[in-house]
């Protein structure tokens, strides 16, 4: 099941995401954790030390391996290099597993351990001061949109994506790429616009939406999400000592997370788990083309010199019964 967190920059998103693959782990689950947001905090949220966190490998650094990877013998695709972002996979494309190890993983993952339990957690790489003026951050996230989009998973299986703030996400198809989007929202005006502008520009492609209100302090800050969102307020969160603990780099062990909030992890995997039999993987499949054409018009045709909509594969749908070469 894939998962995205989304909100303004300060909503918490990326504590809250880091609690719920926290959680994820609990129960047993296999659990890849990805930081795709230009702040790349959700290692040291996870409990990683600055030189930890910062030595974790970048997945737009390797990006040649991943499209080399994931190409394997499709002949749609005259070589790694006309790869990009949206590239769909089709008849002999490389597939990735959440349960199995394989060359994107060895060198862009690494095992965090959790209180005995442990995810793998892969990160873009931060936007560095060699990218200014010259690049875009989606350069970095195309890297986990071609993954996602390459990507077969399963029940009781799960891919976390701390998304980069705002609604920066609509600037490719990848927030089509999840069974489930929580956005983070404060009960404030500021809070809740981004709310807005997911709902308007997701409409059109059935994203499964639902808000998690953060730093609810009481009632009015309750009925204020409550009549600005409607009915896909999913759950609220408020003060954690456990957080604050956490933030100091002393986190307890998270078996001493407030009852209050274990519960609201509770409800978002049941909401996450929920949407499995809602999963349609012919319209998955059918937006993953539809961005890819949308992109090839727009930019990558000319930046690689090929007709980039000759990738598409017409009678290839991605599914969980799929099989790819070794």
């Amino acid at each position: 099941m894939k998962i995205a967190f989304v909100g303004k920059g300060g909503s918490g998103k990326t504590t809250l995401s880091s609690l719920f693959i926290r959680h994820l782990a609990t129960t047993g689950a296999p659990v890849v954790a990805i930081d795709a947001d230009i702040n790349q905090h959700l290692g040291a949220a996870l409990g990683l030390d600055e030189e930890e966190a910062a030595g974790l490998p970048a997945m737009g650094e390797r990006l040649p391996l991943i499209k080399d990877y994931l190409r394997g013998s499709n002949p749609r695709i005259a070589s790694a290099e006309t790869m990009i972002k949206t590239t769909p996979p089709g008849e002999g494309s490389r597939l990735l597993r959440v349960r199995e190890t394989n060359p994107v993983y060895d060198a862009c993952a690494r095992e965090v351990e959790l209180d005995g339990d442990a995810v793998r957690l892969m990160v873009t790489g931060p936007f560095t001061e060699a990218d200014l003026g010259v690049a875009c951050y989606h350069s970095k996230t195309g890297a986990v949109e071609l993954c996602l989009n390459h990507l077969v998973d399963g029940r009781d299986e799960y891919v976390v994506v701390d998304m980069t703030a705002g609604s920066d996400s609509f600037a490719s198809g990848m927030f089509t790429r999840f069974d489930i989007t929580f956005l983070v929202a404060e009960p404030t005006r500021k809070g809740v616009s981004v709310y807005r502008q997911y709902k308007e520009y997701a409409r059109d492609f059935g994203v499964a939406l639902k808000v998690v209100g953060n730093k609810v302090q009481g009632q009015d800050d309750l009925d204020f999400l409550r009549a600005e969102v409607g009915d896909d307020l999913l759950v609220t969160v408020g003060h954690s000592d456990w957080v604050r603990a956490m933030e100091k780099g002393r986190p307890p062990r998270f078996e001493l997370l407030e009852e209050s909030n274990r519960r609201a992890l509770h409800r978002l995997q049941a909401a996450v788990d929920e949407t499995y039999e809602l999963r349609d993987w012919e319209r998955y499949t059918r937006q993953m083309v539809h961005f890819h054409l949308k992109n090839a018009r727009s930019w990558g045709n000319e930046r690689t010199g090929a007709d980039l909509a000759a990738q598409v594969d017409p009678a290839f749908v991605l599914g969980e019964s799929v099989t790819a070469p070794a």
